[in-house]
């Protein structure tokens, strides 16, 4: 088994079927699925029954409504040698895994491999993104990670212990848990690159109502994996881009914009405030 795909997924039924047909487009037999349930309902039955005969797929279930949490249970089932941790709403385009499967295949020192959001408008998603490839650093990290295009070898996750629990949605900070784990990698000596090809496709909400509503938790989770991990003197970037956008916005009197870049600007403050506990997380254990 080459991959393993860890789902964390909850309230969401028809954007789940498409992504797994997606996977199904891959054309891959050397795969399997691991759906981490966090609903408290057997809304999923359907499309687990839809596509059992076509895919590999585990179906597990958490009562803990932490995505975070629910990516590090299904790590721990996991065995595939490779792990990826696509969103219940994303889709992967044709041809994903396989490139994925060469990166590895062709350098036995790569641990990691990351790639841009695509929105399905064409073009980069959300969030800025690197123009060019290469190794990951602690100064370029974060332009190169979004959780659900982070593959990993699965030994590489389990021994730094997964992703923190504290990070992510369902908990006050609501992101970045991706740059955190890639760079707590990066701390241990794992080589990690960047491919602006690789590519997954996810739902653009930057500057929706929804962006907005989720801003300063995410704003929080960025400003939290930079306290941790980044220098001060990177910090005031991410400071300054937001009452940037704030002044721009408010001279456009675009109310959605600067409504973004305030609470932006507010949670990450309050991450960079915030306890950074950069305490080593315990290796998580495979199931068996």
């Amino acid at each position: 088994m080459m991959f393993s795909l860890i789902v964390a997924t909850r309230g969401r039924t028809g954007e789940l079927s498409a992504l797994f047909d997606s996977l199904l487009a891959q054309g891959r037999t050397d795969l399997e699925v691991i759906i981490v349930d966090q609903n408290g309902d057997e809304r999923l039955a359907p499309i687990v029954a839809g596509h059992a005969d076509r895919l590999t797929l585990r179906w597990l279930h958490s009562d803990v409504a932490n995505a975070c949490h629910a990516r590090n249970l299904g790590l721990r089932h996991a065995r595939g040698a490779i792990v990826g941790f696509p969103d219940d709403d994303c889709l992967y385009p044709p041809g994903v895994l396989d490139r994925v499967g060469a990166a590895f295949s062709t350098d036995p020192v790569l641990r990691i491999i990351t790639g841009p959001s695509a929105s399905p408008s064409g073009g980069l998603g959300s969030g800025r993104w690197r123009e060019t490839g290469g190794a990951v650093t602690l100064r370029n990290v974060w332009t190169s990670v979004i959780e659900f295009n982070l593959f990993l070898r699965r030994e590489t996750a389990l021994t730094l212990g997964g992703f923190d629990e504290r990070m992510g949605p369902g908990t006050p900070f609501g992101s970045a848990e991706g740059n955190d784990l890639v760079a707590r990698a990066i701390a241990f000596g794992c080589r990690a690159i960047y491919d602006p090809d690789l590519r997954v496709e996810h739902p653009d909400k930057r500057l929706t109502p929804i962006a907005v509503e989720r801003a300063a938790l995410y704003g929080a989770g960025f400003g939290l994996a930079l306290r941790r991990h980044a220098p001060p003197a990177t910090w005031a970037g991410f400071v300054i881009r937001p009452i940037g956008g704030m002044l721009l916005s408010a001279l456009r009197l675009r109310r959605l914009e600067f409504s973004y870049y305030a609470m932006t600007l507010r949670g990450r403050l309050r991450g960079l405030l915030a306890s950074p506990d950069r305490a080593p997380l315990t290796p998580l254990e495979a199931v068996l």
